[in-house]
């Protein structure tokens, strides 16, 4: 099992090791290997999100982001590309998101899974972030849930278009999932009792039972699913290659492993690693 200070370390990122580059003119267009690109505000880099985020984006709005993992990222991303105004952050709907229909940003950070058939419709930076998927229950639930088969008889709910419907069609649960369009929703539904249990990346449950000390939450569990997030880009977006070009160099330099260690770490409560794995069919 990997270890905490390396979940977030430059080889399991899978990157090369490259120079940093920058483009240090303020100007609106992105130029280069790139391609000309006018940014969506001018000198701004505009980056589309899902929040609530904790850990990833402090912040319940677009209007009052105060930090996070993600967020960092994208600021440092805005400076590395010379755009002198900083970041602009817009709310956008997960599903629209995953699914290309989601509009009015440059690029989106949004713990969004590296799959497939989603690069049909949207493209994807270089990975920056491993995950996987995590179980989340009340703190006063008192049922075994540590095997497939336990699993399996569990009322689940998930945040629509996320990875958790791949882990769901693996455990053909007995009882139809209930599908939430944010997680914030999802939640609510799990602390009404609507739901036994709730399912999405493990790093955003942990985030989210430590908020007020795991007196309402506990992560139970998490199956290995050894996901990894991308930035996401509108299909054939000019900016994808010079900012693949920043992250990846932000990344060579460490600024993403020290970006990990200071925004989400505190925000866990614990180490990912030793949430007990359930076993998948």
């Amino acid at each position: 099992m990997r270890k905490w200070i390396t979940l977030f370390s430059v080889g399991l990122l899978s990157v090369g090791l490259l120079t940093a580059c920058s483009d240090n003119k303020s100007t609106s267009t992105s130029s280069g290997s790139s391609g000309s690109y006018k940014y969506v505000s001018d000198n701004t880099l505009t980056v589309g999100t899902n929040l609530p985020a904790p850990g990833f984006w402090d912040a319940q709005s677009p209007d009052d982001v105060k930090g996070g993992f993600e967020y960092q990222i994208a600021v440092e991303a805005a400076k590395r590309l010379g755009l002198t105004k900083g970041v602009k952050v817009v709310n956008v709907s997960f599903d629209s998101l995953v699914a290309g229909q989601a509009k009015g940003f440059d690029t989106a950070l949004s713990q969004v899974t590296i799959k497939p058939e989603r690069a049909k419709v949207i493209d994807f930076s270089e990975p920056y972030f491993d995950g996987d998927q995590g179980v989340m229950v009340l703190k006063s639930y008192n049922k075994p849930l540590a095997t497939a088969a336990q699993a399996k008889d569990v009322q689940w709910g998930i945040q629509t278009g996320t990875t958790a419907d791949a882990v769901i069609a693996k455990l053909k649960p007995t009882k139809t999932p209930r599908q939430y369009p944010e997680t914030s929703q999802m939640f609510a539904a799990l602390q009404a009792g609507q739901i036994d249990a709730a399912m999405i990346d493990t790093t955003i449950l942990l985030a989210q039972a430590n908020q007020d000390g795991g007196q309402t939450f506990k992560v139970v569990g998490q199956f290995k699913t050894n996901e990894k997030y991308g930035a996401v880009f509108p299909k054939g977006s000019k900016l994808r290659a010079k900012f693949d070009t920043v992250l990846k160099a932000m990344i060579a330099d460490g600024t993403v492993a020290k970006l990990a260690k200071t925004q989400l770490e505190p925000t866990f409560g614990q180490n990912p690693n030793g949430v007990p794995v359930i076993p998948l069919p």
